[in-house]
């Protein structure tokens, strides 16, 4: 019971990561990009499957398209991504440099990282639901005692109060990576 549930609230702690990576801090972060989607001959394609993202300084991604008929597409894909990024070409190179954020846009980023981390704290949750409904549904089919059922849901709870402790340090980490100038 415990192994599975603890393997789910893993995966949200790591999909808590992955989402904090593509949110905008000061440092230039290949991982920024992982959304955005470039027009391959006709199909959304991830923009890492088509180009070489590297990060010749901190506050600068450098692109570079596999093949050089999708300089244009791929920056194109960049422009448009939503993450306000304003791309420049430079013969098959894009260069995107990140400008520097602003207190009010910080404090936005932040807010936009408190959420992710509600969801996993909520996605958590769910799976301690689940778990319990799992241990109750067991206690009535095998009879077993009340106290092995409170041990059971305690065990259960401590797992979660501990992965929700996980959030909150991964959360804390983000946001003052965010806030500092």
């Amino acid at each position: 019971m415990s192994a599975s549930a603890e393997e789910r609230m893993k995966k949200a702690i790591d999909n808590l990561s992955r989402e904090f990576a593509k949110v905008r801090t000061g440092q230039a972060n290949p991982a920024m990009l992982d959304a955005v989607m470039v027009d391959y001959y006709g199909t959304p394609t991830p923009i890492n499957q088509v180009a070489a993202i590297t990060v010749p300084d901190s506050r600068t991604l450098g692109v570079s398209p596999w093949e050089k008929n999708m300089v244009g597409p791929v920056d194109k894909a960049i422009r448009a991504s939503g993450l306000g990024l304003n791309p420049s070409t430079e013969g098959s190179m894009i260069r995107v440099i990140l400008p520097p954020l602003t207190e009010e846009r910080r404090k936005d980023l932040a807010k936009v990282c408190k959420g992710l981390a509600e969801e996993a704290r909520v996605a958590i949750r769910n799976i301690r639901r689940d778990e319990n409904d799992t241990v109750k549904k067991t206690v009535k089919e095998q009879g077993l005692s009340q106290d092995q059922e409170k041990k059971l849901l305690d065990t259960m709870q401590k797992l979660t109060d501990k992965y929700i402790a996980e959030v909150d340090k991964v959360f804390a980490t983000k946001e003052k990576e965010i806030l500092t100038v």
